[in-house]
C-alpha cells in the first residue's frame, strides 16, 4: 500500500505540480482523508517525502527516485496486463500489484512485450506452440 500511495504522490506531482493535496491523493486511491493522512505520515517516516499541513505533500529527492522506479515498473507491467492478459481494469490491478514485481520480472515482461509476434501468435509466443 505504501508503494500504491508513493506512486499516486508521483503522478500527481508530475501532472498538476507540487505540493499535491491529501485531500488529491485521497480522492485518487479511494481511501479517507485520515487513512490517507496517515499513509502520507509514513511516507514521511521512511524519507520519501515531506507534508506540510495545509499545505500539501512533496516527494524528496529518495522518494522521486524510488517513485521513478515504481512509475518505470507500473507502466511495463499496465502494458502486460492490458496487451497480454486483456485486463479490464488493468491500471488499477497493476498498480496494485507494482511494488511486489521484482526487476527481473519486469525485464522478462518487457522481453514479452518487446518480442516480436510469431505467425500471428501473442507477443513473445515460442514458435513450438504455434
Amino acid at each position: 500500500m505504501v508503494n500504491h500511495y508513493l506512486l499516486t504522490v508521483y503522478e500527481l506531482a508530475e501532472t498538476a505540480g507540487e505540493p499535491v493535496s491529501t485531500g488529491r491523493i485521497a480522492s485518487s486511491v479511494g481511501r479517507s482523508p485520515a487513512a490517507t493522512t496517515e499513509m502520507v505520515q509514513r511516507l514521511e517516516t521512511q524519507g520519501l517525502v515531506d507534508h506540510e499541513p495545509y499545505e500539501g505533500v512533496r516527494l524528496t529527492a529518495a522518494g522521486r527516485d524510488r517513485a521513478s522506479e515504481l512509475f518505470d515498473r507500473y507502466e511495463t507491467v499496465c502494458r502486460f496486463f492490458d496487451e497480454v492478459l486483456d485486463i479490464d481494469d488493468h491500471r488499477r490491478e497493476a498498480a496494485a500489484v507494482v511494488g511486489t514485481v521484482s526487476p527481473a520480472v519486469v525485464t522478462r515482461l518487457e522481453a514479452t512485450l518487446l518480442a516480436p509476434t510469431q505467425s500471428g501468435g501473442s507477443p513473445g509466443a515460442d514458435e513450438s506452440t504455434q
